[in-house]
């Protein structure tokens, strides 16, 4: 496919994001997307704006032939507002979610290998949460998961967000939670980034955006050198055009305010934040605008590049990086319910 769908511009620089396949199975918003083995893996998510029954489907996109499958696997879950990670290189493990009737905290897995889908048991001394959607979940190790995010539904839900370590044993195919001891802002639709920071002496810290209606971030876990080996896929062409993006624009310390299920993806220093919902207008809410986080400075810097078509205005969409390219994937539009079928690349014009 040819063509920009929008565009941005800052000075002598602009972005847009360029689609590069449409394809009724992609039609979903408040799915997982996630990379495994160079295949996207879309999982359940709501195909259309109002509906209360998840879809249970799993859709398997190549982006190296732009071509998207249904994937033939019986027993798949319904979700939506679910997060998921992959394992070991073979499996991919949801993570909670909204099954139609109630907020969930069980584990299901995909196995790529058989195409087949497994539910995993939990383990003696599981302590899980009382009920996860809207939530993230991110990985620090083949067997270790990060979850962040507010319990229960409108009745029960706590005044402040949980974080909970999550532990995953594929030999015996179980799981296990373990709260931590401390606790975050109540936050719902958020975005999480495991990110360096800067120095002689580098640390990850696991950052949390947006979900609510302050615009500061909130560190959910902090290790120090070497403890993390996960790392973000290697980007260095596209990590040196944001470097040239950010230097044409202005600098700020303060993030977008009120922002919730928007998308963040690593890369490199930097965590790429597009579209949402604004939590602070009254109309117009769903946002197109992109947003950079620049860990290479202390404090980290924000930039913004708004955007003037309407109809890339996106919420409850992924983002994915491959190969070097950042993937734009789902979401509903400007009218909060109709999803959009295309895949795009997010271009980069310095």
């Amino acid at each position: 496919m040819a063509g920009a769908v929008s565009s941005g511009r800052t000075g002598g620089s602009a972005w847009a994001w360029r689609p590069v396949a449409q394809d009724a199975l992609l039609a979903r918003a408040f799915h997982s997307c996630t990379e495994l083995r160079g295949r996207f893996y879309l999982v359940g998510g709501l195909l259309a704006g109002g509906a209360r029954e998840p879809s249970g489907d799993t859709v398997v996109f190549d982006p190296a032939r732009d071509q998207a499958v249904q994937l033939v696997a019986p027993g798949g879950p319904r979700r939506s507002h679910h997060d998921a990670a992959s394992v070991g290189g073979r499996w991919l493990c949801v993570v909670g979610g909204w099954d139609g009737s109630r907020r969930l905290t069980t584990v299901v897995v995909l196995d790529t290998e058989h195409s087949t889908w497994e539910t995993w048991t939990a383990s003696p001394g599981n302590c899980p949460p009382a009920g996860l959607s809207s939530h993230t979940c991110t990985r620090l190790s083949d067997r270790e998961l990060r979850v962040s995010g507010r319990e229960g539904g409108i009745r029960t839900q706590r005044r402040y967000g949980s974080i909970y370590t999550l532990k995953l044993d594929p030999g015996t195919r179980t799981y296990s939670y373990k709260e931590d001891g401390c606790h975050t802002t109540s936050r719902s639709g958020h975005c999480a980034a495991l990110l360096q920071t800067p120095g002689p002496h580098p640390r990850h810290q696991l950052l949390l955006f947006g979900g609510c209606n302050s615009a500061e971030p909130e560190i959910a876990g902090q290790w120090s050198h070497g403890k993390i080996k996960e790392e973000p896929p290697s980007a260095p062409q596209l990590t040196e055009k944001l470097a040239r993006l950010v230097s044409s624009g202005q600098g700020s310390q303060r993030g977008p305010q009120g922002l919730r299920h928007h998308s963040c993806s690593v890369v490199g220093p930097f965590a790429v934040l597009f579209g949402g919902e604004s939590l602070t207008r009254a109309r117009d809410t769903i946002c197109n605008d992109l947003y950079i986080y620049d860990t290479r400075s202390s404090p980290p810097l924000w930039f913004h590049f708004p955007c003037a078509d309407r109809g890339l205005r996106r919420m409850g969409h992924r983002t994915c990086l491959w190969n070097d390219k950042l993937y734009l994937v789902g979401g509903f539009g400007e009218d909060g319910r109709t999803a959009s079928t295309q895949v795009c690349i997010l271009d980069l014009f310095i």
